[in-house]
């Protein structure tokens, strides 16, 4: 058979395991291919999947997309919503088909997250050279497009004999089901490897599984970990993704109740703890609560449980400003334990470091007074999400009222997708989210573009979940502002294609709002942000005329199912209604796009919190000046280390 061919039938037959709470699971690792054909790839693996089809098609099944970009978005939303165990595959052409991969594999690296590229590549015999879209390197005639994938992949190999096929393929499934060490794979294959015959060993296309490694923790470590703890008058946990990937949010239910720590959650955390719980903080940092920020400024010790702690978790690491405070890191990968020298890094799996640190607790319960704070603090807060949620502007409605409008009309168990612009800090904020699964925003990367991909992604993980009974039933709910997407809608063909029932908020602006309101905070004016026509006198799109956009007929004219909401003031209650609308269409009928506009300048609460972005030290501009005096005393609170 081929390499193409053999790529296939092994993909086809590996299996992740996996064991939590003494429950056993198996399911497909790569459960499907992504694939936009081009002269690279057309007859290998297009031409083995097209074999596949003929003879199995449950073996590797085929999804069409628009943009190899967006379909490893897709692939990438899926492996989160299963939690790792699963993603897809995604074919591509050379050159640009390859080069289009690039920005998704950043995005899965960063992220954490795997996916299986298989971008084609020039000849290895160079027998016709140079071809269509070789890049040509005079100092390194090897190098191809390909080779960018090096830095942003986990693991990168290129395939130029088919002896080497097992070898790559193994060592990419590795790192796939590796929890600590996941990302892209990218396994390069030239597109005359693709077709060479090789007579592969049977043993080779034997089902395969694949073990997700979840270490326990060191006795010594949770000795020590719950000798701070019990020293600490103020702790407070910061809660990650780690915590959902390691399925641990009923064992962190458990730790709360038992010991009284609150928690704050980082934007990958979202969904550890139900919003209304007692112990819930809600988000932590630069796009945080109140509540959480009020307690980080205060807390002797911090618990971070599967966290990286970026930028925004640590509000540009001045978020912690107790003199004294101190940091024990619970992360199953080393580089996330060890961050900002921490004084206790415990490398472990999430769920099972709570239940021993748990135990080493016994008979340990936070001090009334910040049990009090808490809850204090957090009323506080809800009440200032209630008010955003009640705003009533017109004719055009603020950002917060949608958000609440659509969060209510939901179920718990739906999942609202995001990625960037001003909402995934304010739904970072504001979301009140009932179900682990619930809430699906990327912002490790922060791609505009992802959403509509990335919802797709998830749509094909709950359809696939409640086709196994794992589930019940859940909507998918994308809220995307225009900027996201006009960068990257055309997935919306693939939701049609496949009457795939995805939900789409469309929040029109007119304008970059998030850039737009940090530019205004850094004293650049709002500069470059508003879509307006060209001043040509003074080259400026600042001041010009709306551009005439709809993008409501856009996506008509894609076959999509349209709801416009008038302007005015009953906006909100036609969003409302337009979700239970769009909730109640059986599935098959396809995607269906809400599109309301909302107001550029309307803020959302504020989180009494900092971003570090640097502002111009010298300036003639007065706002510039003011903003540099600004960000002077934010930065004197800045610390090297965070403990």
């Amino acid at each position: 058979m081929t390499v193409a061919q053999a790529v296939v039938e092994f993909l086809g037959r590996q299996y992740t395991v996996d064991s939590v709470a003494g429950t056993q699971y198996r399911e497909r690792l790569i459960p499907g291919m992504f694939g936009i054909f081009g002269h690279g790839n057309v007859a290998g693996v297009g031409q083995a999947l097209k074999q596949w089809q003929a003879k199995d098609p449950s073996l590797m099944p085929y999804y069409q997309g628009r943009n190899e970009q967006a379909q490893s978005h897709q692939a990438v939303a899926y492996a989160r919503h299963t939690r790792r165990r699963a993603t897809y595959a995604v074919s591509t052409s050379i050159g640009p088909g390859s080069s289009n991969l690039l920005t998704g594999a950043a995005l899965a690296t960063a992220n954490r997250l795997p996916v299986l590229l298989l971008p084609s590549d020039t000849f290895a015999t160079r027998a016709a050279d140079p071809v269509l879209q070789q890049l040509e390197m005079p100092h390194g005639y090897d190098i191809t497009v390909n080779d960018a994938f090096r830095p942003l992949s986990k693991y990168f190999d290129r395939v130029t004999r088919p002896e080497q096929l097992a070898s790559a393929l193994h060592h990419g499934l590795r790192v796939l089901t590796d929890p600590a060490e996941t990302g892209a794979v990218t396994i390069s294959l030239p597109q005359d490897v693709q077709a060479e015959a090789f007579d592969f060993p049977e043993e080779f296309f034997a089902e395969r599984e694949w073990k997700i490694r979840r270490p326990e923790p060191e006795a010594q470590d949770i000795a020590e970990a719950a000798k701070m703890i019990r020293a600490a008058k103020r702790p407070l946990i910061v809660a990650g993704g780690g915590v959902l990937y390691a399925f641990a949010t009923d064992e962190l239910v458990a730790f709360c109740e038992a010991t009284g720590i609150p928690v704050g959650n980082t934007q990958a955390g979202v969904g550890v703890l139900p919003w209304d719980s007692k112990y819930s903080l809600g988000a932590i940092g630069s796009t945080g609560t109140t509540a959480a920020n009020a307690l980080a400024e205060q807390a002797d010790l911090i618990i971070g449980i599967g966290t990286r702690y970026e930028d925004f978790t640590t509000a540009s690491r001045t978020a912690f400003q107790n003199p004294d405070v101190k940091f024990v890191n619970i992360n199953v990968a080393a580089l996330d334990a060890y961050k900002h020298g921490t004084v206790l890094p415990v490398v472990a799996d999430a769920r099972k470091a709570l239940i021993a640190l748990r135990e080493a607790l016994s008979g340990y319960r936070v001090e009334g007074a910040l049990e009090v704070q808490t809850a204090s603090e957090k009323q506080r807060w809800d009440a200032t999400v209630d008010e955003a949620f009640a705003e009533r502007l017109s004719p055009l409605v603020s950002q917060n009222a949608i958000i609440g409008a659509v969060n209510q009309a939901m179920d718990p168990r739906d999942v609202v997708v995001c990625a960037a612009g001003s909402l995934p800090g304010d739904l970072h904020k504001m979301w009140r989210v009932a179900d682990p699964f619930g809430y699906h925003v990327e912002y490790g990367f922060s791609c505009m573009g992802y959403e509509i991909a990335g919802g797709l992604g998830i749509k094909r993980a709950a359809i696939d979940e409640a086709a196994r009974g794992d589930q019940e039933h859940r909507d998918v709910v994308v809220m995307v502002g225009d900027g996201s997407y006009l960068m990257m809608h055309t997935e919306l063909v693939t939701a049609v294609a496949e009457g795939l029932k995805l939900i789409t908020v469309l929040i029109q602006n007119h304008g970059y709002a998030s850039i737009g309101a940090l530019s205004e905070s850094l004293g650049s004016q709002r500069f470059g942000t508003k879509y307006r026509t060209l001043d040509a006198q003074n080259h400026s799109f600042d001041e010009g005329e709306t551009l005439p956009i709809d993008l409501a007929t856009n996506a008509e004219s894609l076959g999509v199912t349209v709801i416009r909401i008038t302007p005015g003031p009953e906006a909100i209650n036609e969003l409302s209604a337009a979700i239970a609308t769009a909730k109640a269409a059986p599935e098959g009928t396809g995607p269906i796009l809400i599109h309301i506009e909302s107001d550029l300048y309307a803020d959302a609460p504020s989180s009494e919190s900092w971003w570090d972005v640097p502002v111009s030290e010298v300036a003639e501009l007065e706002s510039t000046q003011t903003a540099y005096q600004n960000y002077t005393k934010h930065k004197a609170r800045q610390k090297p280390l965070l403990g």
